[in-house]
């Protein structure tokens, strides 16, 4: 079986590759977010993994909001996470997530995004307060998630469910078919 690396440190991106049988390596890439673009941010994370791995497929993500125009990543602050609930309320954002796999021994790569409209609810000034209070919404893009605290919050998707909680894995099992590998061939 070939080694399949996560590139990424985010829990919940694990757990979704876990419960869908696959068995990743976890290695963060210590990439600094400092672009606004979900593609180049997941090809900066896998390029920096793969750099140390041999015969391994790495997988690197990245997400971000899409709001009025804005990209939203996560927010730098309680203050910030509140005012940017404060304005999702009600409306609907996509949730963008860049998807890159590598292939070190080909040095072959392929890459998608993936976007889902995301439509928030009206959770009261109160409940975004409480919410904020929890610290969830500092880990997260667009500050909130779909299989956390903030789920009773989200009203409805539009799209894969999976790409907004951190991994499209119908766009992985793409991916790997496109290096020519069976999403099967990495069953754990």
């Amino acid at each position: 079986m070939r080694r399949f690396v996560l590139a990424s440190a985010s829990p919940a991106r694990l757990r979704l590759l876990r419960d869908a049988g696959f068995d990743p390596e976890v290695v963060v890439s210590g990439v600094e977010e400092d672009v606004d673009d979900v593609l180049e941010l997941a090809r900066r994370k896998a390029r920096a993994v793969a750099a140390s791995q041999d015969d391994a497929l790495v997988l690197g993500c990245d997400s971000m909001l899409l709001l009025d125009g804005a990209v939203l990543g996560k927010p730098d602050s309680p203050e910030a996470a509140v005012a940017r609930w404060q304005a999702m309320r009600g409306r609907s954002g996509a949730l963008m997530t860049g998807h890159v796999l590598l292939d070190t021994a080909s040095a072959s790569e392929a890459f998608a995004v993936v976007s889902t409209v995301v439509t928030f609810g009206t959770p009261s000034d109160d409940e975004i307060k409480a919410y904020v209070a929890t610290g969830e919404p500092l880990h997260v893009a667009g500050a909130f998630t779909l299989d956390g605290r903030s789920a009773p919050f989200v009203d409805s998707i539009e799209g894969d469910h999976g790409n907004v909680i951190g991994v499209s894995l119908p766009t992985v099992r793409r991916l790997l078919a496109t290096l020519g590998i069976s999403v099967v061939d990495l069953w754990s």
